[in-house]
């Protein structure tokens, strides 16, 4: 874990001024936020990740933000950007896994995703932030719809309608998309 991506994500969190703000941190503390991956293979899949591509997710948020001019105030911008994936903390574990190499079968650890609560992942992150704060509209819509078109076809229609009435969905969820396929480069486990 990067003790300095740590520390700038709990002074900015800590920045936001809303009842419930310390007890979120402390259960950050508390979880692994700061040691899981963002994924099992897919993107920042190594120990402090999911932190790692949070801080990234909020940077480049906060960054179309501006650069679109979108009335979204900076502590939604701090929430939405750091905690979009809350969902992901106490769900990824160590496991072994036989793996074909070019020299034949090699036992390898790897993540493994075990969710013991499947609510869904926007919905799941936005129930779990607000156990701690109220959202406003627009962070909980931003933060529920953040998967864009990845969401089931089914779906479209109605994050079409979220993304129009609030484009920090569709910000966030290009964020998040840069992030994971651009910004970072490192290797899974």
């Amino acid at each position: 874990m990067d003790q300095q991506v740590k520390s700038k994500f709990l002074t900015t969190l800590s920045a936001v001024n809303r009842q419930g703000i310390d007890s979120l941190v402390q259960y950050l503390e508390k979880s692994d936020f700061f040691t899981a991956p963002a994924s099992t293979k897919f993107h920042a899949a190594f120990e402090g990740g999911l932190a790692e591509h949070s801080w990234s997710v909020y940077r480049l948020f906060e960054e179309k933000v501006k650069t679109y001019k979108l009335d979204v105030p900076e502590e939604s911008v701090i929430i939405c950007g750091l905690l979009h994936d809350i969902c992901k903390t106490n769900v990824y574990k160590k496991g072994k896994k036989n793996v074909k190499e070019p020299t034949g079968w090699v036992e390898k650890e790897v993540w493994e995703y075990k969710d013991s609560f499947s609510y869904g992942h926007g919905e799941k992150s936005v129930y779990m932030i607000e156990r701690h704060i109220k959202l406003t509209d627009l962070e909980a819509m931003t933060i529920r719809w953040h998967m864009g078109f990845s969401e089931p076809k089914e779906l479209w229609r109605t994050y079409d309608a979220a993304r129009e009435q609030y484009p920090s969905v569709i910000a966030l969820y290009i964020a998040d998309i840069e992030s994971a396929f651009l910004a970072e480069i490192r290797s899974a486990v």
